[in-house]
Protein backbone atom coordinates (compact mmCIF):
# COMPACT_ATOMS: atom_id res chain seq x y z
CA UNK A 1 0.00 0.00 0.00
CA UNK A 2 1.46 3.39 -0.94
CA UNK A 3 2.36 5.96 1.70
CA UNK A 4 -0.48 8.11 0.42
CA UNK A 5 -3.78 6.27 0.08
CA UNK A 6 -5.39 9.07 -1.97
CA UNK A 7 -4.02 11.96 -4.00
CA UNK A 8 -5.78 14.32 -6.38
CA UNK A 9 -4.52 17.23 -8.49
CA UNK A 10 -6.95 19.73 -9.95
CA UNK A 11 -9.82 17.25 -9.74
CA UNK A 12 -12.87 18.87 -11.31
CA UNK A 13 -16.40 17.75 -12.19
CA UNK A 14 -18.94 19.84 -14.09
CA UNK A 15 -22.60 18.98 -14.58
CA UNK A 16 -23.68 21.30 -17.41
CA UNK A 17 -23.41 24.79 -15.86
CA UNK A 18 -22.76 23.55 -12.32
CA UNK A 19 -19.23 22.97 -11.00
CA UNK A 20 -19.71 20.27 -8.37
CA UNK A 21 -16.00 19.76 -7.68
CA UNK A 22 -13.67 22.63 -8.48
CA UNK A 23 -9.98 21.79 -8.92
CA UNK A 24 -9.35 20.12 -5.56
CA UNK A 25 -5.95 18.85 -4.44
CA UNK A 26 -6.13 16.15 -1.79
CA UNK A 27 -3.54 14.11 0.09
CA UNK A 28 -4.74 11.38 2.43
CA UNK A 29 -2.05 9.50 4.32
CA UNK A 30 -2.38 5.75 4.63
CA UNK A 31 -3.51 4.52 8.03
CA UNK A 32 -5.43 7.68 8.98
CA UNK A 33 -9.02 8.86 9.21
CA UNK A 34 -9.55 11.83 6.88
CA UNK A 35 -12.71 13.92 7.06
CA UNK A 36 -14.09 15.96 4.16
CA UNK A 37 -16.31 18.58 5.80
CA UNK A 38 -18.97 20.70 4.20
CA UNK A 39 -22.70 21.41 4.03
CA UNK A 40 -25.10 19.40 1.90
CA UNK A 41 -24.41 20.15 -1.75
CA UNK A 42 -20.79 21.17 -1.15
CA UNK A 43 -19.38 18.42 -3.40
CA UNK A 44 -18.51 15.72 -0.84
CA UNK A 45 -20.47 12.87 -2.42
CA UNK A 46 -19.36 13.82 -5.93
CA UNK A 47 -15.74 13.70 -4.74
CA UNK A 48 -16.24 10.16 -3.40
CA UNK A 49 -17.89 9.07 -6.65
CA UNK A 50 -14.88 10.42 -8.58
CA UNK A 51 -12.44 8.60 -6.29
CA UNK A 52 -14.35 5.34 -6.75
CA UNK A 53 -14.40 5.71 -10.52
CA UNK A 54 -18.21 5.81 -10.60
CA UNK A 55 -18.15 9.03 -12.63
CA UNK A 56 -15.47 10.56 -14.84
CA UNK A 57 -13.81 13.86 -13.98
CA UNK A 58 -14.12 16.81 -16.32
CA UNK A 59 -10.43 17.49 -15.70
CA UNK A 60 -7.69 16.72 -13.22
CA UNK A 61 -6.27 13.42 -11.99
CA UNK A 62 -6.61 11.15 -8.97
CA UNK A 63 -4.86 8.13 -7.52
CA UNK A 64 -6.46 5.74 -5.06
CA UNK A 65 -4.22 3.02 -3.60
CA UNK A 66 -1.84 3.72 -6.48
CA UNK A 67 -4.56 3.21 -9.11
CA UNK A 68 -6.27 5.62 -11.51
CA UNK A 69 -10.03 5.50 -10.78
CA UNK A 70 -10.86 6.75 -14.28
CA UNK A 71 -9.03 3.89 -16.04
CA UNK A 72 -8.96 1.30 -13.25
CA UNK A 73 -12.23 1.94 -11.44
CA UNK A 74 -13.16 -1.74 -11.15
CA UNK A 75 -9.83 -2.53 -9.47
CA UNK A 76 -10.24 0.40 -7.09
CA UNK A 77 -13.74 -0.71 -6.08
CA UNK A 78 -12.55 -4.29 -5.60
CA UNK A 79 -9.93 -3.16 -3.07
CA UNK A 80 -11.97 -0.73 -0.96
CA UNK A 81 -15.01 -0.78 1.28
CA UNK A 82 -17.77 1.80 0.89
CA UNK A 83 -20.94 3.05 2.50
CA UNK A 84 -22.59 5.52 0.14
CA UNK A 85 -26.00 7.20 0.14
CA UNK A 86 -27.94 3.92 0.45
CA UNK A 87 -26.98 1.16 2.85
CA UNK A 88 -27.15 -1.50 0.11
CA UNK A 89 -28.25 -4.31 2.46
CA UNK A 90 -30.55 -7.20 1.53
CA UNK A 91 -33.54 -6.63 3.78
CA UNK A 92 -35.26 -10.00 3.24
CA UNK A 93 -32.42 -11.99 4.80
CA UNK A 94 -30.76 -11.95 8.21
CA UNK A 95 -27.86 -9.77 9.30
CA UNK A 96 -25.63 -12.82 9.53
CA UNK A 97 -26.46 -13.92 5.97
CA UNK A 98 -25.88 -10.37 4.69
CA UNK A 99 -22.35 -10.37 6.07
CA UNK A 100 -21.57 -13.90 4.92
CA UNK A 101 -22.78 -13.05 1.41
CA UNK A 102 -20.74 -9.86 1.19
CA UNK A 103 -17.76 -11.72 2.58
CA UNK A 104 -18.09 -14.32 -0.17
CA UNK A 105 -18.33 -11.82 -3.04
CA UNK A 106 -15.32 -9.97 -1.61
CA UNK A 107 -13.18 -13.09 -1.50
CA UNK A 108 -13.12 -13.78 2.24
CA UNK A 109 -12.16 -17.47 2.66
CA UNK A 110 -14.98 -19.80 3.72
CA UNK A 111 -13.36 -20.67 7.06
CA UNK A 112 -13.06 -16.99 7.99
CA UNK A 113 -16.48 -15.70 6.99
CA UNK A 114 -18.42 -16.79 10.04
CA UNK A 115 -15.67 -15.67 12.43
CA UNK A 116 -15.45 -12.24 10.83
CA UNK A 117 -19.23 -11.85 10.72
CA UNK A 118 -19.44 -12.70 14.42
CA UNK A 119 -16.61 -10.31 15.28
CA UNK A 120 -18.27 -7.51 13.31
CA UNK A 121 -21.71 -8.07 14.84
CA UNK A 122 -20.25 -8.20 18.34
CA UNK A 123 -18.40 -4.93 17.70
CA UNK A 124 -21.67 -3.19 16.84
CA UNK A 125 -23.66 -4.89 19.59
CA UNK A 126 -25.96 -6.88 17.28
CA UNK A 127 -24.71 -10.44 17.60
CA UNK A 128 -27.79 -11.52 19.58
CA UNK A 129 -29.99 -10.26 16.73
CA UNK A 130 -27.98 -11.84 13.94
CA UNK A 131 -30.82 -14.10 12.71
CA UNK A 132 -33.41 -11.33 12.43
CA UNK A 133 -34.48 -10.05 9.01
CA UNK A 134 -32.71 -6.77 8.32
CA UNK A 135 -35.90 -5.23 6.90
CA UNK A 136 -37.40 -5.18 10.39
CA UNK A 137 -34.53 -3.19 11.85
CA UNK A 138 -34.36 0.55 12.56
CA UNK A 139 -32.40 2.88 10.32
CA UNK A 140 -29.65 3.17 12.93
CA UNK A 141 -29.22 -0.61 13.17
CA UNK A 142 -29.08 -0.93 9.39
CA UNK A 143 -26.44 1.78 9.24
CA UNK A 144 -24.31 -0.05 11.81
CA UNK A 145 -24.59 -3.25 9.82
CA UNK A 146 -23.70 -1.43 6.58
CA UNK A 147 -20.52 -0.07 8.18
CA UNK A 148 -19.63 -3.55 9.45
CA UNK A 149 -20.21 -4.88 5.92
CA UNK A 150 -17.92 -2.22 4.41
CA UNK A 151 -15.13 -3.28 6.79
CA UNK A 152 -15.75 -7.04 6.72
CA UNK A 153 -13.12 -7.94 4.11
CA UNK A 154 -10.60 -5.69 5.90
CA UNK A 155 -9.91 -3.39 2.98
CA UNK A 156 -6.95 -1.01 3.16
CA UNK A 157 -9.31 1.93 2.44
CA UNK A 158 -12.94 2.60 3.37
CA UNK A 159 -15.23 5.40 2.11
CA UNK A 160 -18.04 6.46 4.45
CA UNK A 161 -20.47 9.05 3.11
CA UNK A 162 -22.40 10.76 5.94
CA UNK A 163 -22.49 7.59 8.10
CA UNK A 164 -24.57 9.14 10.91
CA UNK A 165 -26.95 11.25 8.78
CA UNK A 166 -30.50 11.15 10.10
CA UNK A 167 -29.56 9.72 13.49
CA UNK A 168 -30.54 11.28 16.79
CA UNK A 169 -27.59 12.60 18.87
CA UNK A 170 -27.42 9.55 21.18
CA UNK A 171 -27.52 7.07 18.28
CA UNK A 172 -24.94 9.07 16.31
CA UNK A 173 -22.55 9.10 19.28
CA UNK A 174 -22.94 5.36 19.78
CA UNK A 175 -22.26 4.75 16.09
CA UNK A 176 -19.15 6.99 16.19
CA UNK A 177 -17.82 5.15 19.23
CA UNK A 178 -18.31 1.79 17.57
CA UNK A 179 -16.77 3.00 14.31
CA UNK A 180 -13.73 4.29 16.20
CA UNK A 181 -13.32 0.92 17.92
CA UNK A 182 -13.62 -1.02 14.66
CA UNK A 183 -11.13 1.22 12.85
CA UNK A 184 -8.67 0.97 15.74
CA UNK A 185 -8.97 -2.83 15.76
CA UNK A 186 -8.60 -3.28 12.00
CA UNK A 187 -6.37 -0.37 11.00
CA UNK A 188 -6.45 0.91 7.43
CA UNK A 189 -7.50 4.27 6.03
CA UNK A 190 -10.93 5.89 6.28
CA UNK A 191 -12.20 8.67 4.02
CA UNK A 192 -15.20 10.17 5.80
CA UNK A 193 -17.52 12.79 4.33
CA UNK A 194 -19.71 14.62 6.82
CA UNK A 195 -21.34 17.90 7.72
CA UNK A 196 -21.28 16.83 11.39
CA UNK A 197 -18.38 18.71 12.96
CA UNK A 198 -18.61 16.82 16.25
CA UNK A 199 -18.17 13.62 14.27
CA UNK A 200 -15.14 14.96 12.42
CA UNK A 201 -13.47 16.23 15.59
CA UNK A 202 -14.04 12.89 17.34
CA UNK A 203 -12.80 10.63 14.53
CA UNK A 204 -10.45 12.44 12.16
CA UNK A 205 -6.70 12.93 12.30
CA UNK A 206 -6.91 15.33 9.38
CA UNK A 207 -9.77 17.23 7.77
CA UNK A 208 -10.50 19.32 4.71
CA UNK A 209 -13.27 21.90 4.36
CA UNK A 210 -15.10 22.00 1.05
CA UNK A 211 -17.56 24.70 0.02
CA UNK A 212 -19.30 25.01 -3.35
CA UNK A 213 -16.90 22.43 -4.76
CA UNK A 214 -13.74 24.26 -3.65
CA UNK A 215 -11.37 22.86 -1.03
CA UNK A 216 -10.79 25.82 1.29
CA UNK A 217 -8.25 24.39 3.72
CA UNK A 218 -6.74 21.12 5.00
CA UNK A 219 -5.08 20.26 8.29
CA UNK A 220 -5.51 18.62 11.66
CA UNK A 221 -8.55 19.70 13.69
CA UNK A 222 -6.13 21.54 16.00
CA UNK A 223 -4.56 23.41 13.07
CA UNK A 224 -7.97 24.45 11.76
CA UNK A 225 -9.06 25.61 15.19
CA UNK A 226 -5.86 27.67 15.44
CA UNK A 227 -6.32 29.26 12.01
CA UNK A 228 -10.04 29.75 12.32
CA UNK A 229 -10.08 32.25 15.15
CA UNK A 230 -7.89 34.09 17.64
CA UNK A 231 -6.94 32.38 20.92
CA UNK A 232 -8.50 33.81 24.04
CA UNK A 233 -8.10 33.90 27.81
CA UNK A 234 -11.12 34.17 30.09
CA UNK A 235 -10.65 35.53 33.60
CA UNK A 236 -13.29 35.75 36.33
CA UNK A 237 -12.34 38.55 38.75
CA UNK A 238 -13.80 41.20 41.01
CA UNK A 239 -12.73 44.83 41.02
CA UNK A 240 -11.63 45.09 37.40
CA UNK A 241 -11.50 48.82 36.67
CA UNK A 242 -11.40 50.75 33.41
CA UNK A 243 -7.77 51.54 34.15
CA UNK A 244 -6.86 47.84 34.39
CA UNK A 245 -8.69 47.10 31.14
CA UNK A 246 -6.78 49.95 29.43
CA UNK A 247 -3.47 48.51 30.66
CA UNK A 248 -4.33 45.04 29.37
CA UNK A 249 -5.19 46.48 25.94
CA UNK A 250 -1.68 47.94 25.69
CA UNK A 251 -0.07 44.48 25.94
CA UNK A 252 1.38 43.41 22.56
CA UNK A 253 -0.32 39.98 22.32
CA UNK A 254 -3.75 41.46 23.11
CA UNK A 255 -6.18 42.05 20.24
CA UNK A 256 -9.26 42.99 22.24
CA UNK A 257 -10.67 43.02 25.79
CA UNK A 258 -14.32 42.62 26.75
CA UNK A 259 -15.56 42.95 30.35
CA UNK A 260 -19.00 42.02 31.67
CA UNK A 261 -20.29 40.95 35.09
CA UNK A 262 -16.96 39.94 36.53
CA UNK A 263 -15.87 38.12 33.35
CA UNK A 264 -12.93 39.48 31.34
CA UNK A 265 -12.50 37.96 27.89
CA UNK A 266 -9.14 38.70 26.23
CA UNK A 267 -8.65 37.98 22.53
CA UNK A 268 -5.02 37.42 21.59
CA UNK A 269 -3.09 37.86 18.35
CA UNK A 270 -1.23 34.65 19.16
CA UNK A 271 -1.00 32.13 21.99
CA UNK A 272 0.74 33.57 25.04
CA UNK A 273 1.04 32.71 28.75
CA UNK A 274 -1.74 34.06 30.95
CA UNK A 275 0.57 34.92 33.87
CA UNK A 276 1.59 38.47 32.77
CA UNK A 277 -2.05 39.46 32.24
CA UNK A 278 -3.09 37.98 35.59
CA UNK A 279 -0.24 39.92 37.19
CA UNK A 280 -1.60 43.18 35.75
CA UNK A 281 -5.00 42.44 37.26
CA UNK A 282 -3.57 41.65 40.69
CA UNK A 283 -1.30 44.72 40.73
CA UNK A 284 -4.31 46.87 39.83
CA UNK A 285 -6.19 45.58 42.86
CA UNK A 286 -8.50 43.04 41.20
CA UNK A 287 -9.37 39.80 42.96
CA UNK A 288 -8.82 36.96 40.49
CA UNK A 289 -11.03 33.92 41.04
CA UNK A 290 -10.54 31.81 37.93
CA UNK A 291 -8.37 31.80 34.80
CA UNK A 292 -8.60 29.52 31.79
CA UNK A 293 -7.70 29.48 28.12
CA UNK A 294 -10.75 28.69 26.07
CA UNK A 295 -10.45 25.96 23.47
CA UNK A 296 -12.00 27.05 20.21
CA UNK A 297 -14.31 24.41 18.80
CA UNK A 298 -13.95 23.10 15.26
CA UNK A 299 -17.47 24.42 14.64
CA UNK A 300 -16.40 28.00 15.47
CA UNK A 301 -13.35 27.69 13.23
CA UNK A 302 -15.43 26.16 10.43
CA UNK A 303 -17.99 28.98 10.52
CA UNK A 304 -15.29 31.65 10.44
CA UNK A 305 -13.29 30.00 7.65
CA UNK A 306 -16.32 29.43 5.42
CA UNK A 307 -17.64 32.95 6.08
CA UNK A 308 -14.29 34.48 5.17
CA UNK A 309 -14.20 32.44 1.95
CA UNK A 310 -17.45 34.03 0.82
CA UNK A 311 -19.69 32.79 -1.99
Amino acid sequence: MPELAITTHGLTKRFKETIAVDGIDLEVAAGTVYGLLGPNGAGKTTTIHLLLGLIEPTSGVAQVLGLDPQRQGARVRAQVGALLEHHGLYERVSAERNLEYFGRINGVPLMERHARAREALEHIGLWDRRRELVGKWSKGMKQKLAIARALLHRPPLVFLDEPTAGHDPASAKELRDQLREIVRAQGGTVFLSTHNLTEAEALCARVGIIQRGRLLIQGTPHELRSRGTLPRIVIHANGVTDKIVAQIRKEKPVADVQRQNGRVEIQLHHATPAAPIVSLLVKGGAEVEEVHKETVSLEEAYIQLTTEAGP
